[in-house]
């Protein structure tokens, strides 16, 4: 019998070979392998939360296939919708050290990957449909249009039975056919989710203006039950259908390590957030935080917090907003 899940997602997982000295990567003679996708960003960070967490995917019959399978394991991610496909291969990627802050250059080697065959044959509606909430980001739609086909079967069975949906578009301009394609496939995408979370540039792109009430206007419009704008240094904006809305400010860093992987962990906590009945605001707060957690280590991953370490700085805060009232 399936074990019912919480959060069930899909995408693309590939080993990362992470700079350890900064320069140009031809240059750079030492990596540590990590793994790195977009989904499974938002997976392990749910997944530390203590949620049941599925992951659906396809890896190659090599090294770098067992490397995902087993930080999936390690994780405590469900991967019982995780095929071996031995015709093709497994992606990897390779990114810069930057100490300046800076979004690190990144080289993906991804083409014909396992991961890119994804398609409506991977749908198990017992496993799917046994999770309560399912999350998409723009990134596994990109990759073939095999797979965006599965994004869409995927939300459409999940809306289709009541379940909710969160949406990161995640822009990957280089992965598409043409910026209109984009724009289009990732706006009716959209439409599917209950929570839409863009960046303010990626608003300016899917809604043509960078105006953050317009571009969670956009979304409303077009049924979603709130929009979160993401405004960087400033926090984010966040908009309800029912005429709620508001800023919630930023979390301060004081040094930025690897910017990868912020608005990964923004959507673990606003997700995570909604997930346990908590309000937009407090939800979006929960983003900015642990958003800032994941941009002072490097790696994709590795700043996202466990529940003890979440609940002890949110516990921390909460009583340093108490004593300064």
């Amino acid at each position: 019998m399936t074990e019912a899940l919480d959060v069930i997602t899909y995408g693309e997982a590939m080993a990362m070979f992470v700079a350890t000295e900064p320069g140009p990567l031809a240059q750079v003679a030492h990596f540590t392998k990590r793994a790195a996708g977009a989904e499974l960003n938002v997976a392990t960070g749910l997944a530390r939360l203590g949620f049941k967490v599925g992951w659906m995917s396809r890896v190659g019959d090599d090294s770098f296939g067992q490397f995902v399978r087993d930080v999936l394991a390690h994780e405590g991610i469900d991967a019982r919708c995780v095929s071996t496909d031995t015709r093709f291969p497994t992606g990897f990627q390779l990114k810069s050290k930057n100490d300046d802050g800076s979004d690190p250059a990144v080289e993906y080697f991804r083409r014909g990957s396992a991961a890119s065959k994804l398609s409506v044959c991977d749908y198990q509606a017992d496993y799917v449909l046994g999770a309560r909430h399912l999350h998409l980001s723009g990134v596994a739609p990109a990759i073939s249009s095999s797979s965006r086909q599965l994004a869409f079967k995927l939300a459409h069975e999940m809306r289709a039975a009541g379940r909710t949906i969160s949406f990161d578009p995640n822009l990957r301009p280089t992965l598409w056919g043409s910026q209109a394609e984009m724009v289009g496939t990732l706006n009716e995408l959209a439409s599917f989710a209950d929570w839409v979370l863009p960046g303010v540039g990626e608003g300016r792109v899917l809604t043509g203006s960078d105006d953050p009430r317009a571009i969670a206007q956009f979304y409303l419009a077009r049924g979603a039950r709130g929009v979160i704008v993401k405004l960087g240094a400033q926090g984010a904006y966040y908009a309800t259908a029912e005429g709620g809305q508001g800023s919630v400010e930023a979390q301060r860093v004081e040094h930025v390590v690897d910017t990868v992987g912020a608005g990964d962990g923004f959507a673990v906590g606003v997700v995570s957030a909604l997930l346990e009945g908590r309000e937009l605001a407090a939800a979006v707060a929960r983003g900015n935080r642990i958003g800032a957690l994941a941009v002072q280590v490097i790696g994709d991953s590795e700043g996202l917090p466990t529940r003890a370490q979440l609940d002890a700085l949110e516990g921390a805060q909460t009583q340093a907003a108490a004593t300064a009232a």
